[in-house]
């Protein structure tokens, strides 16, 4: 059972009728008539005074506590960033503070068939204004890639010139257009966050990405560039994707392993170059691959015009890394940790049928509630739960940083003007966590006063990666967490990297438990709100040898869930 905001209304008045007091003489055809003007006079001012009376009390109290009349009245219906007040009759909604800035800064731009993707520019409606400007620096490089993917991408005269010499397996090191190639590969998650890791390193580049479109790319994202398509054409000569390995021929690594073709140090090989390379940067990674990071094998690789590469990680702190690019990084992100927050938005905006699911949930639940706590929950565990280890976990991070109220055994003694109310924003693959909650704010009174109410969109029981259905679903849930006020996210998981990202929140994050006990303390505040590299390497390029790289420079650190992956962090000090 839900519940809903509670409101005072105020008792109906009755009517005093003179006439119907039978002690009264019945007046004579003379007074009755000069009473008929009279009395009607009277009885508005009567129920007037009374009227008045009765609301003074509220007016006192709204005047005590700092609460306008005019915020009373409007309480209801108002959210910061999004007001549910009817438009034209049987309009849509329309926005309290509009008109807002549906170009995001400039990160995005105008040209675009608005009806194919109505995300695009409709998303700003339903969250706050990004404190977080992106630099001017980033949007004329953006620009210029979108004047490049538009001059190299599919279907155009460079393109197919190029494809002609991939078939031949000639190399043309001078090639005008040169491509990475992301494999889809991997959960919606980890999808998305290597996706814009690829889209930074074709940036710093001047490669054309382009999108293997899966089972699914298509129907979840729409086209993020103008006038052209990030998705690889599907007569694409390479169609071996799927058993591309790390034990592949065709990877770097192997062939840096086995001497296939040797870098003389000043970017000359001294063998063949092939016309395309497979970049295998996947957790499973060994060594040679892992030199992909090393600015002496950047050099190599920027003479082979087509890259393909398959990841599950966002790879982007290694590239703060390189010495080649820090220069660049540092223009396009002079406060650091806005990378996947900028690139993110940027790229990602759900497709119609997604955006249908975000919208209406949006706007029945989250929308007429003052604040919103998006709760995003990840069991590592074989078997299905809910476990009891788990809910003390989210209820005593919850609970001990002030996210949530407490609860009480003593009922209200009365109602105040204006009740607060809390929505929370449960995404689970199980539906008990969210229920033992709801059933503890249903069965008992919050002691701060505070209405809450809980939801979960959807709980699918187990992950089910290739699933389409399942998968806008998780998109869907992303972004509804991207648009909470507060969020708590799960260690490990890419599903809370990308809503906390896209949502540009500083997330508490809850640590993975060990040995089915809660963790004491049970989640902290992040450094940051970029994701974590999982699996980062450690190694010395000048040196050769191995380091840690979580202490090279203040910017890259470890990472508060994952001691051995990497972080961005905006900090120039120790």
């Amino acid at each position: 059972m839900d519940m809903k905001r509670i409101r005072r209304h105020p008792s109906p008045v009755e009517d005093p009728d003179p006439e119907s007091d039978p002690a009264r003489p019945p007046a004579t055809p003379e007074k009755r008539s000069a009473a008929a003007g009279y009395m009607p006079a009277f009885r508005q001012l009567a129920v007037f005074a009374i009227a008045v009376l009765m609301l003074l009390p509220l007016f006192l109290l709204l005047s005590r506590s700092g609460i306008s009349l005019d915020r009373f009245v409007k309480a209801s219906f108002e959210k910061e960033g999004f007001r549910v007040v009817s438009g034209e009759e049987g309009g849509p909604p329309v926005s309290s503070n509009a008109p807002k800035d549906r170009f995001l800064g400039g990160l995005l731009v105008d040209g675009f068939d608005e009806a194919s993707c109505l995300s695009r520019y409709q998303s700003v409606m339903f969250r706050k204004v990004s404190s977080y400007i992106p630099s001017p620096y980033l949007l004329k490089r953006l620009r210029n890639y979108e004047a490049l993917h538009k001059r190299c991408g599919p279907a155009t005269e460079l393109y197919n010139k190029t494809i002609d010499q991939l078939k031949s397996g000639r190399n043309v090191e001078s090639a005008e257009c040169n491509y990475v190639v992301w494999i889809s590969y991997s959960g919606l998650g980890n999808r998305i966050l290597t996706l814009a890791s690829s889209f930074l390193y074709a940036l710093l580049t001047n490669r054309v990405l382009l999108v293997d479109r899966g089972s699914d790319m298509a129907d979840l994202f729409c086209e993020p560039f103008p006038e052209t398509s990030w998705l690889l054409p599907l007569d694409f000569p390479i169609n071996q994707f799927s058993s591309f390995q790390k034990e592949s021929s065709e990877s770097y690594g192997n062939m840096l392993k086995n001497n296939v073709f040797a870098n003389s140090g000043d970017g000359v090989p001294k063998g063949k170059i092939p016309p395309y390379i497979y970049l295998h940067l996947s957790h499973d990674y060994g060594d040679h691959d892992k030199l992909f990071f090393c600015d002496e094998e950047q050099l190599l690789l920027q003479k082979i015009p087509w890259l393909v590469l398959r990841s599950d990680n966002y790879f982007v702190p290694s590239l703060f890394l390189m010495p080649a690019y820090e220069k660049e990084l540092h223009q396009l992100f002079p406060k650091r940790d806005t990378v996947f927050h900028h690139l993110g938005r940027y790229l990602f905006h759900p497709t119609n049928s997604v955006w249908g699911l975000v919208k209406r949930y949006y706007l029945a639940y989250l929308a007429k509630v003052d604040e919103s706590v998006g709760i995003q929950i990840r069991v590592f565990e074989t078997e299905p739960g809910p476990f009891q280890h788990v809910l003390d976990q989210i209820l005593g991070c919850t609970r001990k940083e002030k996210l949530l109220p407490d609860v009480t055994l003593q009922e209200p003694i009365g109602l105040t003007a204006y009740i607060r109310s809390k929505a929370i924003l449960v995404t689970s693959l199980n539906s008990g966590y969210s229920e033992n909650i709801r059933n503890m704010y249903w069965e008992n009174p919050a002691t701060n006063g505070e209405i809450i109410s809980v939801y979960q969109p959807s709980h699918e029981e187990f992950q089910q990666t290739e699933k389409q259905t399942h998968n806008r679903k998780a998109w869907a849930e992303m972004y509804l967490l991207s648009l909470t006020d507060t969020l708590v996210t799960s260690s490990w998981s890419t599903f809370g990297y990308v809503a906390q990202g896209l949502g540009g929140l500083k997330p508490w994050i809850m640590f993975k438990p060990e040995n089915r006990t809660t963790p004491d303390p049970p989640c902290r505040r992040v450094m940051s709100m970029e994701p974590c590299f999982h699996a980062p390497p450690f190694y010395d390029c000048k040196a050769k040898t191995g380091i840690d790289t979580g202490a090279l420079v203040p910017y890259v650190r470890h990472c508060e869930d994952m001691d051995w992956g990497l972080k961005l962090v905006d900090r120039d000090e120790w």
